[in-house]
């Protein structure tokens, strides 16, 4: 009995030690991104590796898989796009601590009924957190590993830049990441000068870009496109954008 009660005390430290390491790596990791723009992301290493497979996706390249990616801060896009995104995708973003619950709470309600799932039950804070720090898949370990991440970037970061992280990593295409790349691919024309209507178009395709494509718009992106911009004049326009700024 005492040699197992030792065996358990060793274990428990070593887990402890353990636990510790990655607790003081995670927090190293989103420090260094808190300045340092990501070389890459899982996701676009899955994509350079791997064409993705699935039913009504555009623009897939079979060959020649190379990423566009060009990371640009706030101040080298249109002000018009982090406008657009937050419309598109999470209008209280200024507003939440990394997670919206009365979106959450809307979407678990949805499901439940057999409803479609709202889109605004993931937060730009928690979508960085997924793309910038974790592999792509579905599960409650990766789930929560999303949680434990986006509460590190709220605290450690500020509100401009988890929209400078999520606008440059987002995925915007097959191997097209970021507004940048995805600016020159469709518009070919870099994000600083990007329009409204332009920067609706390109916030509109999320989380779907290859569905609803930004280079040849359907019935349904012109829609999405047309919903962003009402969102923008709702917000504010660019004032809500010095307000980011400033954040």
């Amino acid at each position: 009995m005492t040699d197992y009660r030792q065996a358990a005390r060793r274990a428990g430290r070593v887990a402890l030690q353990v636990a510790a390491a990655l607790f003081l790596t995670s927090v190293a990791w989103v420090l260094v991104y808190r300045w340092v723009s990501p070389p890459a992301t899982w996701l676009m290493l899955d994509r350079r590796a791997h064409a993705p497979v699935g039913l009504g996706y555009h623009g897939i390249r079979e060959d020649n898989r190379r990423i566009s990616y060009a990371f640009k801060t706030l101040d080298e896009v249109s002000p018009h796009l982090p406008l657009a995104l937050v419309a598109a995708e999470d209008q209280r973003f200024l507003l939440h601590h990394g997670f919206d619950g009365d979106a959450l709470l809307k979407a678990a309600k949805s499901n439940l009924s057999g409803g479609k799932q709202l889109r605004g039950g993931s937060t730009i804070s928690q979508q960085v957190a997924k793309n910038v720090f974790l592999w792509s898949g579905r599960s409650y370990v990766r789930k929560a590993a999303e949680a434990y991440f986006t509460l590190l970037i709220e605290l450690l970061w500020n509100k401009r830049r988890i929209m400078e992280m999520y606008m440059n990593v987002a995925e915007m295409g097959d191997c097209i990441f970021g507004a940048e790349a995805a600016s020159q691919q469709y518009f070919h024309k870099s994000a600083a000068r990007l329009t409204p209507a332009e920067a609706a178009l390109l916030a509109g395709v999320l989380p779907n870009p290859l569905r609803f494509r930004a280079a040849n718009p359907g019935p349904q992106a012109r829609a999405k496109q047309r919903r962003v911009m009402r969102n923008m004049r709702r917000l504010g326009g660019t004032t809500y954008v010095r307000t980011l700024m400033d954040k």
